[in-house]
């Protein structure tokens, strides 16, 4: 099992990666018709890329104290008794919406927990959080929490509907900014 320090390299290998994927076609600006073709195949993959560089993939263990996984950059596990942050992505997909918990530890190391087995870990491991005392206790996202079930359900149809309309801005401007870039706009 690989240290903290050579998931976190790893990780940041992953995005570097992407962000190439996304600024090629701009780089190469000047091919004109070429670059906007290349945009147009590199964008969509750097964007599908960029959610599923920290998601697990079978097989994952669990357990009381630690989560390991497979991911597309290497294996990472996740201290679950010093958890700093959980948040939820959010993807779209033929109608449905697919949730992945982000969770972040002490470490730095960042896991995509989108299984059920990882969902109810998780959820017990925020349970047994201490409420006060010497740790302060992990931040969890409004939609988070509402999607493990303890919080507001409002606040996940929030979250849906303004990443629905992120998703669709960001998609929109992109292909506006390679066509653009193509002479084709």
């Amino acid at each position: 099992m690989p240290d903290a320090g050579t998931s976190r390299r790893r990780a940041r290998t992953g995005m570097a990666v992407v962000v190439a994927l996304l600024v090629l076609p701009f780089a190469v600006g000047g091919l004109a018709e070429e670059g906007a073709a290349l945009g147009l195949v590199t964008g969509p993959l750097g964007l599908l890329l960029f959610g599923a560089l920290c998601e697990e993939r079978q097989p994952a263990r669990h357990s009381m104290t630690r989560m390991t996984a497979r991911t597309l950059t290497g294996i990472r596990s996740v201290d679950l008794n010093r958890i700093t942050s959980v948040r939820l992505q959010t993807t779209f997909s033929y109608g449905s919406a697919y949730r992945t918990f982000l969770v972040r530890d002490a470490h730095g190391v960042r896991l995509g927990i989108s299984s059920d087995a990882g969902r109810r870990t998780l959820r017990r491991s925020l349970e047994r959080q201490p409420r006060a005392g010497r740790r302060s206790r992990p931040k969890v996202s409004r939609a988070a929490r509402a999607c493990l079930g303890d919080g507001h359900p409002g606040h996940l149809a929030v979250h849906t509907v303004l990443v629905f309309l992120a998703h669709v801005g960001i998609v929109c401007a992109y292909v506006m900014a390679v066509l653009e870039l193509g002479g084709i706009g």
